[in-house]
């Protein structure tokens, strides 16, 4: 598949720190592999110095397919993984961690459940309280925030700081971790273990990452140790496209990249390879009312088709009732 100038520019790009944008349809991902193929052909870096990251087992799995596809169905020794993947590795080196001592999400919630019935808090369904509860025990854990300055939503200051003393120490006995531990130990073991970090550091030299406007706090600030002192962080995402701040991620993280790295350099895709002109002209009006992100145009390679059609509805129920019959209609 040919690449276009944007796309041949991002690929070929040599050392240190770079930020890509690509909006929908742009290729994110033929550029993330060609680059992968670029690094080892022609800059002469070896596989196993090559670490790609993204953020779900499913695309992991997706471009590493793509990836050997690309190289004749050899299977190279890239490093292919999500950043619960990639930093469980690293633990698993450090403290012979094995699969058995990751924490399931069943496991999770049996715990905090435990140490709720133990304390006084008035709650109206203990499922969503629990759940809520876990998402800022999360929410400490990935922003890096001490546990004296967070105040729940959902209990007193007090009986929050309970809950989560009670459920770390829980871990600790059954030397469990959960799936933000995994991002806080191996930062805790970077800062410790400067000797670890550096073997790291020699060996990913150069870091790629997918996805990047859905990070947090602490996997940004890992990557950021492993990639000194070169600094070869070739980030991917489109800062539009964030919608998982209720998760954790920081979409201001991409948005100060350029300030991080005075040195970086900033392309964007700028061609929609997937939708027609009309779509494409559309989600920019939308979106251009959005004041912090990255000022971006963006346009269709595609002949111009039928009008946008523009509709309201009353509710949520109306509108899936309208779409699901439209699809019903198209597909009779």
């Amino acid at each position: 598949m040919q690449v276009d100038s944007a796309q041949k520019k991002a690929i070929e790009h040599n050392r240190g720190p770079m930020l890509v944008l690509a909006g929908p349809g742009s290729g994110k991902t033929l550029v993330i592999t060609r680059r992968t193929q670029w690094l080892i052909e022609r800059a002469g870096v070896a596989p196993g110095n090559i670490l790609v990251v993204t953020f779900t087992r499913a695309a992991a799995g997706e471009m590493r397919s793509r990836f050997d596809r690309l190289m004749d169905g050899r299977h190279l020794p890239v490093s292919f993984g999500t950043f619960h993947a990639v930093f469980f590795t690293i633990l698993k080196y450090a403290y012979n961690y094995r699969v058995e001592n990751i924490l399931s999400e069943d496991e999770k919630y049996g715990i905090i459940r435990d140490i709720v019935h133990q304390v006084d808090v008035e709650m109206d369904d203990e499922k969503d309280f629990l759940m809520n509860i876990a998402g800022e025990i999360s929410q400490v854990k990935g922003d890096m925030m001490p546990l004296e300055h967070f105040y729940s939503a959902n209990c007193s200051k007090d009986v929050f700081e309970e809950i989560y003393r009670g459920y770390e120490q829980k871990l600790r006995r059954m030397r469990r971790l959960d799936y933000d531990d995994m991002l806080v130990q191996t930062w805790q073991l970077f800062k410790e273990r400067p000797d670890i970090l550096l073997a790291w550091q020699k060996k990913y030299t150069y870091i790629l990452i997918d996805e990047f406007q859905d990070i947090n706090r602490i996997q940004y600030e890992v990557i950021r140790m492993l990639a000194k002192p070169e600094n070869n962080l070739f980030v991917v995402g489109d800062d539009d496209q964030s919608i998982y701040r209720f998760r954790g991620a920081k979409p201001e993280i991409m948005l100060g990249f350029p300030k991080d790295y005075k040195d970086s350099e900033k392309i964007q895709l700028d061609v929609n390879y997937r939708s027609s002109p009309e779509i494409v002209e559309a989600s920019q009006k939308v979106i251009r009312v959005n004041k912090k992100r990255f000022d971006k145009e963006i346009r269709s390679c595609r002949d111009r088709e039928v009008p946008i059609e523009l509709r309201t509805f009353k509710n949520q129920q109306e509108e899936c009732t309208y779409v699901a019959k439209r699809l019903r209609d198209e597909y009779e």
